[in-house]
């Protein structure tokens, strides 16, 4: 699941045109469609991964923290290994949890860098239960999945690919886009 890449159905070019003279080459340049012939304007890739990036940090740096302070607090002979432990049980709980604020397609990250994840069936919010299914997806299996496809391209294979079912979309731009009047072609 790659969340930057924008959606594959790009608007018609006379509708970049006008939107272009009304909004800015930038904003049409970024203009796509969810499947209900909605607009919308895509996140940028640096955007997008600083979102995944202050997310990633915040779970990371939490359970880091955490698995620290156990460590540093404990006297048992043990105390290593259970902080290792700790890290590593917070670091897969941690998401499903972080994952609550993110319902509304807005955790930390997408609120630093104004963009929101969404559904690219209609735009919609991707919902409290499956919140913290995409947070585990995005902090954890897409880096390991990144280093994966990687590993086998440098062996000789193909990246595995994959269906694209969110993307981050520009929230302030669609906004903007909306209240412009361009909110669906057709």
């Amino acid at each position: 699941m790659r969340t930057s890449e924008p959606h594959p159905y790009p608007a018609p070019d006379s509708l970049r045109q006008h939107v272009a003279r009304v909004l800015g080459q930038d904003v049409a340049g970024r203009l796509c469609l969810f499947d209900d012939n909605t607009l919308y304007v895509n996140a940028p890739p640096g955007r997008a991964f600083l979102a995944w990036l202050v997310d990633a940090l915040v779970v990371w740096g939490t359970a880091v923290a955490l698995g620290a302070a156990y460590l540093l607090s404990s006297s048992a002979p043990d105390a290593g290994v259970g902080a290792v432990v700790i890290t590593v049980v917070l670091a897969l709980v941690l998401p499903f949890v972080y994952g609550c604020c993110y319902a509304n397609g807005r955790a930390l990250g997408a609120v630093v860098t104004g963009t929101r994840l969404v559904r690219l069936r209609d735009g919609g919010r991707i919902g409290w239960v499956r919140a913290g299914g995409v947070m585990l997806i995005r902090v954890i299996l897409l880096p390991l999945g990144l280093v994966l496809d990687l590993v086998g391209m440098l062996a000789g294979g193909s990246s595995a690919g994959g269906s694209v079912r969110r993307t981050s979309i520009d929230d302030r731009a669609t906004e903007q886009l909306w209240a412009a009047g361009f909110r669906r072609l057709g």
